[in-house]
């Protein structure tokens, strides 16, 4: 319903803000990430936002980014994930890393993010496996989709996520594809 809001920012309280538009202020719930990049108060700012409506009230999110909306819509997708804990992940890490801790499936990434527990992190990786990736991550290079390819194909030769993950640090930087599958079964037949 409200896809963007452009006005002076009005009031800075971690995490809300307060952003003015034509007379009316609208209270923004961001994460920390979108919050320190913004402007003094009183300057210009324009937010994506987010509009949730509950029985007991009616929220609004916003994000500097479209990737960071997006991230936040995948995540309170998922079944016993609101938008709090959507906002928690989002302050704790940024959306590269959150689309490089799914892809990586790593867990303890997710755990230091405070309120997301063992079985939390788990499921979400679980949930976000495939939709966190390209699309959404901070514009990933070549460089990104090579190691995700090279990392896919290692899983589909029957290595753990964990081996492969750990094969893919010892590979030289800007490795291609075929050279750095090569590079890393060496690596994993020597350990």
């Amino acid at each position: 319903m409200i896809g963007k809001l452009t006005g002076v920012l009005g009031d800075k309280n971690p995490p809300q803000v307060l952003v003015e538009c034509n007379g009316v202020g609208y209270e923004v719930q961001v994460p920390m990430s979108t919050y320190y990049n913004l402007p003094a108060r009183g300057a210009q700012v324009s937010l994506l936002t987010h509009f949730v409506v509950r029985e007991d009230a009616q929220l609004l999110y916003g994000f500097e980014t479209s990737a960071e909306r997006e991230a936040f819509r995948q995540l309170i997708k998922i079944s016993g994930v609101g938008p709090r804990t959507a906002l928690a992940v989002l302050s704790g890490m940024g959306v590269a890393d959150l689309a490089q801790a799914v892809t990586l499936q790593e867990a303890g990434r997710l755990i230091k993010v405070p309120g997301i527990g063992k079985k939390t992190a788990e499921r979400l990786l679980l949930e976000l496996k495939g939709k966190l990736g390209a699309d959404i991550g901070a514009s990933p290079g070549a460089a990104d989709s090579e190691q995700s390819d090279i990392l896919q194909a290692l899983i589909a030769l029957g290595y753990s996520d964990k081996e492969a993950a750990l094969s893919l640090k010892a590979l030289p930087a800007g490795v291609g594809v075929s050279e750095g599958i090569k590079l890393a079964l060496k690596a994993l037949s020597r350990a």
